[in-house]
């Protein structure tokens, strides 16, 4: 969840999310990625409405106790992934809802601490696991066949240079392990040129290893998926994105939910199966995008996206055939 510089708790698209959401009294909201808990405090604040907050950070949870003193009875936490939304509220005999956010990709917190691995800016042990369990970045740059590295940083972090990054990366682990993040930042702008745009050479890498170890796009899918499953008819899912791959994921699931789909030619026998009508209206048809004055107040929120979907009564799909 990114931030803004001027306050930590103040998320990115904080009123447009809010006005997404529309919270109303006696409702019950679902803030998938807490974070900070920005949007569970304005949702809070804003109707007498119950919120319930998930993150897989077990140094956020802790800290969302705080959160839970202060509202009594309206809001609970709960340490899990947002792509298993469904299963965590099903355990609680909660649901239906009436609105679900989530904020995708690392938070300006985790980005912040040097400790938890996720910047190139600052030097801290190469980790980046928002649960601190599981492989590490560090795991996967010393451990992974090179062509595999490759296709990750390619694929994930868009990165045209990876081929040469992964072989960069297999020569300096021959000479002694990649164990920090500086240090990994080094061997890759030693191979990429710099940018024009003056993004950082490293940018693309460390965002590949960090959706590849945390899983951030298959937890997309299941989240929405999730969200849809919950919700009830009339209430409302807000995804703020901050790059092209996660923005993608999320708009081809509200098209595909909301009906948006090629029909069959007519020159095509019939499908023996009923169509499956459309769980999602779209509130807005393009992308939500933060205004001048947050972009400027906040760089981190320039590239941010945020779509939103009210469901309607239809079934849910089946996960099986998930978007």
């Amino acid at each position: 969840m990114a931030t803004t510089a001027s306050s930590p708790h103040t998320p990115v698209m904080l009123g447009e999310v809010l006005d997404g959401l529309s919270p109303k009294d006696g409702g019950i909201y679902v803030d998938g990625t807490f974070g900070d808990g920005g949007y569970s405090r304005a949702v809070l604040n804003a109707a007498s409405c119950t919120v319930y907050g998930i993150d897989r950070d077990p140094s956020v949870v802790a800290r969302a106790h705080d959160m839970q003193n202060e509202f009594k009875g309206r809001f609970i936490i709960i340490e899990g992934r947002f792509g298993s939304i469904a299963e965590l509220l099903a355990s609680r005999s909660v649901g239906p809802v009436d609105g679900v956010a989530f904020d995708i990709g690392v938070s300006s917190m985790q980005i912040d601490t040097p400790e938890r691995g996720f910047s190139f800016r600052s030097d801290g042990p190469l980790d980046m696991r928002m649960e601190s369990a599981g492989t590490s970045a560090s795991d996967v740059v010393n451990d992974m066949e090179e062509t595999d590295l490759a296709n990750i940083i390619y694929e994930l972090g868009e990165e045209r240079f990876a081929r040469r990054v992964a072989r960069a990366i297999v020569a300096a682990r021959t000479e002694e392990p990649i164990l920090r993040t500086l240090q990994l930042a080094d061997i890759v702008r030693r191979v990429v040129p710099k940018s024009k745009d003056g993004i950082d050479s490293a940018t693309r890498t460390f965002q590949a290893l960090r959706i590849f170890v945390n899983d951030e796009l298959g937890e997309i899918d299941r989240g929405m998926n999730g969200a849809e499953q919950v919700l009830a008819p009339g209430g409302r899912l807000c995804v703020v994105s901050f790059h092209s791959l996660e923005d993608r994921r999320v708009k081809r699931f509200f098209k595909t939910r909301s009906g948006d789909i090629p029909g069959p030619s007519r020159h095509m026998p019939q499908l023996s199966s009923p169509e499956k009508l459309p769980t999602f209206n779209l509130v807005s048809r393009k992308s939500i995008t933060p205004s001048s004055d947050e972009q400027r107040a906040n760089p981190r929120a320039r590239s941010a996206r945020l779509r939103v979907g009210e469901r309607t009564d239809a079934p849910a799909w089946n996960s099986e055939e998930a978007a």
